[in-house]
């Protein structure tokens, strides 16, 4: 039987009144076009569904390929997350990112119970760039979920390089070390992708061959 993926992307759009936001393109669909070539079937959804606003900043080379407009028809008429989401029915979740995620992640009850379920149950669990902003409220049991795991995610000094540092609503790497997390940084754009058990997560939009391919090495066991 096939491998299920559900890829759960951000709805925000906006930073503030002069910053659009939204998904960053590239940690969508080089994941997901490689969890297709590796056989499995994808759910995509967000948190109020519909079409899935992407970065005009990701877009910025973005090249008319066949691949390319696959993976941008899927972030079309997306469901939204509800009850019916249910971590029993994935083989693995994963969060790409975008500034967007800061805001829309954090605080869903339906991305914090998958979330939970599906660590408990042993399943991969990716998160790249800001998609590590899914886990900032995870606490289980009066512990964060992450306490004492190897984790990374966009850092500050990237943060500070594009200069969204002070618009955002929390820094994504100082929020996870206060969290109690082994933070493992690699220089500013590096591929880096760290797993810890079935949680993975990847530091940077050049890290989401490397998360994506994790979690197919751990689906493949």
């Amino acid at each position: 039987m096939s491998k299920h993926i559900l890829m759960i992307v951000t709805s925000h759009s906006r930073i503030d009144d002069d910053h659009e936001t939204g998904l960053w393109f590239e940690e969508f669909s080089v994941p997901y076009h490689k969890f297709l070539k590796s056989g499995y079937d994808v759910t995509v959804a967000s948190p109020a569904g519909g079409d899935a606003p992407l970065d005009a900043n990701s877009l910025q080379d973005y090249q008319a390929t066949d691949e390319n407009e696959q993976a941008k028809a899927a972030l079309k008429s997306l469901p939204a997350l509800d009850d019916s989401f249910q971590a029993a029915d994935y083989d693995a979740v994963f969060f790409p990112g975008g500034h967007g995620t800061m805001f829309d992640l954090p605080d869903n009850p339906h991305v914090q119970r998958l979330i939970r379920d599906t660590y408990q149950a042993g399943k991969p669990l990716a998160a790249v760039c800001h998609g590590p902003a899914c886990f900032v409220n995870m606490i289980v049991d009066d512990v964060s979920l992450l306490r004492g795991k190897k984790v990374t995610a966009f850092t500050d000094s990237e943060e500070q390089a594009v200069q969204l540092d002070k618009l955002m609503p929390f820094l994504l790497e100082s929020r996870l070390r206060d969290m109690g997390v082994e933070f493992v940084p690699a220089d500013d754009w590096a591929d880096n992708t760290v797993v810890d058990g079935n949680l993975i997560t990847g530091q940077n939009p050049q890290s989401s061959g490397s998360a994506a391919d994790a979690v197919i090495g751990l689906l493949k066991g």
